[in-house]
């Protein structure tokens, strides 16, 4: 052991073992956070007693451990940001956080979290607030058991909830965000992990990343969306075992990958959207055992994307299987299960003996004149489709499964 690390480690021992706990509350004699923060030292502990607390941009600069008993409430009265973390090794509990300021200059956050590391955030509210929980060039952090609900006032004055930038190593887990302009944020984030969480009835975004490399995502739930969810300008994703469900609108879809490469996307369910997923400029994605239910459209794959690979996953139910912008398509598509295919097993090996063609004409034809969708199960749409098994080569010839599954995939 080096000696600078072995006197940093005494100092820490010191201060630990030195560490007092302070209570704030109407019977005590710090009566507000702030005259607790004007007291206390490295490593110590305030306890908030229940109680409504004035808390206009509190100052956190040293390590604390802030935990809040029942009903206690920091209340910023719409004046500024609540409550600021400018030191490692903090950690907030159990803490309602009400009131922040909101304005077009500055994101004003509930917490907000600067230049820090190892900062723990947990089972905490915040209502009412312009960004719910926002962290700027911080590592190694944790938001985790968290309620966030924006200010209801629409996308264009709500923040939001969990909002990350220029951040490292930030694990998010098991929080509900409700009611702001994006519910999970993220730009220059990498190494993150975010899992368990709820984003539901957000202006526009469930989730929305950019610039975003090696964060992983699972078992979260994204719904009820403006637009669902958007993943742009990144590499190195992994997103297992989530759901994208009931984003519909003009503009809406379960999954935007724009931009994307370098992932792998397994295990998700992406049900009824009017776009389950749309992909422009995206290359070198692995898509499997994946479920496209109920959807407009399950795929809307531009010309632009190559070399992506889907293999084993489950279309049923959706009006449009697939469709492009053009002819030329550089992806694979090979052992899927498409509810429409109406091909024949004769060798009983449950893989269909002709190729399906997910692309339709009618699908094309719509992308080129939106309103035709008004011709949607007519005579005319019928003798198209008619048209298509007998020539299969009016649709693209690349865009086709040559390996079909006559059941889906278990």
């Amino acid at each position: 052991m080096t000696r600078p690390l072995l006197i940093f480690l005494i100092c820490l021992s010191f201060f630990q073992a030195k560490a007092k706990v302070v209570f704030v509350g109407n019977r005590f004699p710090q009566k507000t956070i702030q005259a607790a923060l004007n007291i206390v030292k490295p490593y110590d502990s305030i306890i908030l007693k229940a109680g409504t607390y004035n808390c206009i941009c509190a100052i956190v600069k040293i390590p604390l451990t802030i935990i809040g008993e029942a009903n206690a409430i920091l209340d910023g009265h719409s004046k500024d940001e609540v409550l600021l973390i400018l030191s490692n090794d903090v950690k907030l509990e159990n803490l309602t956080v009400i009131n922040s300021n909101m304005g077009s200059m500055k994101d004003y956050a509930g917490i907000r979290v600067f230049k820090a590391r190892n900062v723990s955030i947990n089972n905490c509210k915040l209502i009412n607030t312009f960004f719910g929980i926002y962290l700027s060039d911080s590592k190694h952090c944790s938001v985790t058991n968290c309620q966030s609900k924006g200010l209801n006032y629409g996308k264009s004055f709500t923040g939001n909830g969990i909002h990350l930038w220029k951040c490292d190593s930030i694990t998010i887990t098991n929080n509900h965000l409700e009611g702001h302009r994006d519910g999970i944020y993220f730009e220059f984030a990498k190494h993150c992990f975010i899992t368990k969480n709820l984003c539901e009835k957000n202006y526009r975004y469930g989730l929305h990343f950019m610039f975003s490399n090696d964060d992983t995502y699972l078992n979260n739930d994204f719904r009820n969306n403006g637009t669902g969810v958007a993943v742009m300008y990144s590499h190195g994703l992994k997103m297992y075992d989530n759901r994208f469900e009931n984003n519909w609108g003009d503009a809406s879809y379960g999954l935007l990958l724009k931009d994307i490469s370098n992932s792998d996307i397994r295990n998700n369910h992406i049900i009824n959207n009017t776009i389950g997923i749309t992909m422009e400029g995206s290359s070198n994605i692995h898509f499997e055992h994946n479920e496209f239910a109920d959807n407009g459209y399950a795929l809307r794959v531009w010309a632009n994307c190559t070399n992506d690979t889907f293999l084993h996953n489950t279309f049923r139910n959706n009006t449009f299987d697939a469709a492009t912008n053009g002819e030329l398509q550089q992806d694979l598509f090979d052992f899927n299960y498409w509810d429409k295919y109406d091909g024949y097993d004769l060798n009983k090996d449950k893989i269909g003996d002709v190729p399906y063609h997910p692309v339709s004409m009618y699908s094309m034809l719509i992308q080129q004149m939106p309103h035709a969708v008004m011709l949607m199960h007519s005579f005319i749409v019928n003798l198209l489709d008619k048209a298509e098994k007998s020539i299969p080569s009016m649709t693209p010839n690349a865009f086709v499964d040559n390996h079909p599954l006559m059941k889906k995939y278990d």
